[in-house]
């Protein structure tokens, strides 16, 4: 998002991220913030975690297997421009949280 309503509806998820952080529960701030970053790839990727047509399912794909993925897509080492792109506008934490969300879903049967 590279809009002022975008930053700042960014900066909120990010602040909502930080007090559940704050109160112990970690991995429900990233789930939470992955949640409200995945609006973006849900545009690609299908929400229900199957595969449609050649971009692939991104749901129950373990967090550390996703950071890693996202890392070589923003070093280049994968090849697809427009996952190259959102990689390299992504932040760390960004990823890890996105990660966290994907990783916590399973594929609708």
């Amino acid at each position: 998002m590279t809009t002022r309503t975008g930053d700042s509806l960014r900066r909120a998820a990010l602040v909502l991220a930080g007090a559940l952080a704050a109160q112990g529960s970690a991995a429900a701030a990233d789930a939470a913030l992955g949640e409200y970053l995945a609006a973006e790839c849900a545009s690609c990727h299908q929400s229900s975690g199957r595969q449609q047509g050649g971009i692939p399912a991104i749901i129950g794909i373990p967090p550390d297997q996703f950071v890693a993925l996202m890392q070589a897509y923003r070093q280049g080492q994968r090849e697809n421009r427009v996952m190259q792109t959102i990689a390299a506008g992504l932040s760390a934490e960004e990823i890890a949280a996105l990660a966290a969300y994907y990783g916590g879903l399973r594929q609708a049967e």
